[in-house]
C-alpha cells in the first residue's frame, strides 16, 4: 500500500511542481510520514526532491537564464546557509498558539506566520489586476533571493517565496520554470549538506525500494509535466503560482504543515 500511495503522491506533486516551482516536498513529506518516522520521512523526501530537480534540470535546464540565476540564486543559497545553520543551532521556540484537528494537535509558530505571511502577500501581486503590472528590478531580485534562500534554510518553505518574485520578472514560462528549477536545485545542495548530520542515523540502504520508487514516480511526473509545458499559457502558470502559495501560507498559518 505505502508503494502505490507514495508513488501516486510523487507523479501529482512532481507534475504540479513543475509548472508552480514548489510544492513537491510539501505534498510529499506527509505521504511519507504516513509510513515512516518524520526523521526518515524528511530525508526521504529531501532526496527525492534534490534528485527530481536534477533530472529536470536535465530536461529544461538548458532554458534558464542564467543572469537571474546568478543573481537570485547566489544569494538564495548564502541566505539558505545561513537559516539552515540558524534552525541547527537554535530551537524554533515554543507554539505562539495550539489546537486539536482530526484527533491531532496542531501548532502555530511564530516563523510560520511569517513566512505565510509573506508568501500570502506575494500571492495577491497575481490576482489583483493593477499589481500584476508591477515589475521587481535586479535589486528586488537579489533581495528575493536572500530572503527565500534564507526561509528556505530556516523552515523549508522556499519555493513559494521563489516563485513569487521569479514570476514577476517578466520572464517567458520556460525560463521562468527552467532558471526555477536551476536554482532549487543549487539550494538543495545547500540544505541538505548542512542537514546531513542529522541523517547519519536515517538507513538509506534499508529503505532504498521505497525511495527508488518515490523517485521514478516523480521523475516521470516531471517527464509529463515538460510536455504538456507547450500547452499552457504563462497566464495558466502564474494563477497556479499564486492559488498554490495561497494555499500554502493558509495551510502553514494554521500549524497543518
Amino acid at each position: 500500500m505505502e508503494y502505490l500511495v507514495i508513488g501516486l503522491v510523487a507523479v501529482f506533486a512532481s507534475l504540479l511542481t513543475f509548472f508552480s516551482g514548489f510544492g513537491l516536498g510539501t505534498i510529499l513529506t506527509p505521504a511519507f510520514m504516513l509510513f515512516f518516522p518524520i526523521e526518515v520521512a524528511i530525508a526521504l523526501t529531501g532526496i527525492v526532491h534534490l534528485l527530481n530537480n536534477l533530472f529536470k534540470m536535465g530536461l529544461v535546464g538548458l532554458k534558464a537564464n542564467w543572469g537571474v540565476v546568478l543573481r537570485f540564486g547566489v544569494p538564495a543559497v548564502i541566505g539558505a546557509a545561513v537559516g539552515a545553520y540558524a534552525l541547527l543551532q537554535f530551537s524554533e521556540g515554543n507554539p505562539i498558539y495550539s489546537y486539536e484537528l482530526l484527533g491531532k494537535t496542531m501548532h502555530i509558530k511564530s516563523v510560520n506566520l511569517i513566512v505565510a505571511s509573506l508568501m500570502a502577500f506575494f500571492a495577491i501581486f497575481e490576482l489583483v489586476p493593477v499589481l500584476k503590472q508591477l515589475q521587481f528590478n535586479k535589486n528586488k531580485l537579489i533581495i528575493g533571493g536572500a530572503i527565500s534562500g534564507f526561509f528556505g534554510g530556516l523552515s523549508g518553505h522556499q519555493g513559494a517565496l521563489r516563485s513569487a518574485f521569479l514570476i514577476r520578472y517578466g520572464l517567458s514560462k520556460e525560463v521562468f520554470i527552467a532558471s526555477g528549477i536551476v536554482i532549487a536545485s543549487f539550494i538543495d545542495i545547500t540544505r541538505l549538506g548542512m542537514y546531513f548530520s542529522r541523517m547519519k542515523s536515517i538507513s538509506i540502504t534499508d529503505n532504498l525500494p521505497i525511495l527508488s520508487t518515490a523517485v521514478v514516480a516523480a521523475f516521470i511526473g516531471a517527464y509529463f509535466g515538460q510536455k504538456l509545458l507547450k500547452k499552457v499559457t504563462l497566464n495558466f502558470v502564474q494563477w497556479t503560482v499564486a492559488i498554490m502559495i495561497l494555499v500554502l501560507s493558509v495551510l502553514l498559518a494554521m500549524g497543518i504543515i
